[in-house]
């Protein structure tokens, strides 16, 4: 995990994020914090996540989701050599 993110502030920022307990609160909350372009943004790069999980191709994705091949690279890369958030998260996901 990047040291870099770990700071004070990020810290108070996850304890908030996860002090919300549905949906309607999460729109609330993240249509304040973020633009929606940077909430589409995020949208999107999960979206990617998902369709490169499904072995879609970089064609198919961009074509569904708008993303750029760049944006599609970068999500790859993160899945390949992160920190397995991403899988994390799906594999909650699925268990639901």
């Amino acid at each position: 995990m990047t040291d870099k993110i770990h700071t004070e502030a990020v810290d108070e920022l996850f304890d908030a994020i996860l002090t919300l307990e549905n949906k309607e609160e999460c729109y609330c909350f993240f249509e304040d914090l973020c633009t929606v372009n940077e909430l589409l943004s995020i949208s999107q790069r999960y979206e990617v996540a998902k369709m490169l999980k499904e072995k879609k191709t970089y064609h198919d994705i961009a074509e569904k989701t708008g993303a750029s091949t760049a944006t599609i690279s970068r999500v790859n890369r993160s899945l390949n050599y992160g920190n397995d958030g991403y899988d994390m998260v799906f594999g909650r996901l699925k268990k639901d």
